[in-house]
């Protein structure tokens, strides 16, 4: 680490983690996504990983919503005093 990045962080008092605490963070997430996971090799970059698990969350954020949606579609179309729509009004 460069003189300049330790001195950096010793006036402004901030506590930063470490490239271990990193390295471990990566490897969790690459165990966390499926795209990475179901690979073979076990080598995957940290940059590579981190677009990955941008790309995850963006879809789980799609899927929500689209799952958000359908249920407001059944809400509509269902009798709103049964219990099918208590269900339904509790997942919103």
């Amino acid at each position: 680490m460069s003189s300049r990045r330790s001195r950096s962080r010793q006036q402004s008092g901030v506590s930063r983690i470490s490239d271990d605490q990193i390295a471990d963070l990566v490897s969790k997430l690459q165990q966390l996504i499926p795209e990475i996971r179901n690979r073979r090799s076990d080598k995957v970059s940290a940059s590579k990983v981190l677009q990955e698990t941008c790309n995850y969350i963006r879809n789980l954020h799609r899927e929500v919503d689209d799952l958000s949606d359908r249920l407001a579609e059944l809400l509509a179309n269902t009798d709103s005093d049964s219990a099918q729509a208590a269900i339904i009004r509790s997942l919103l």
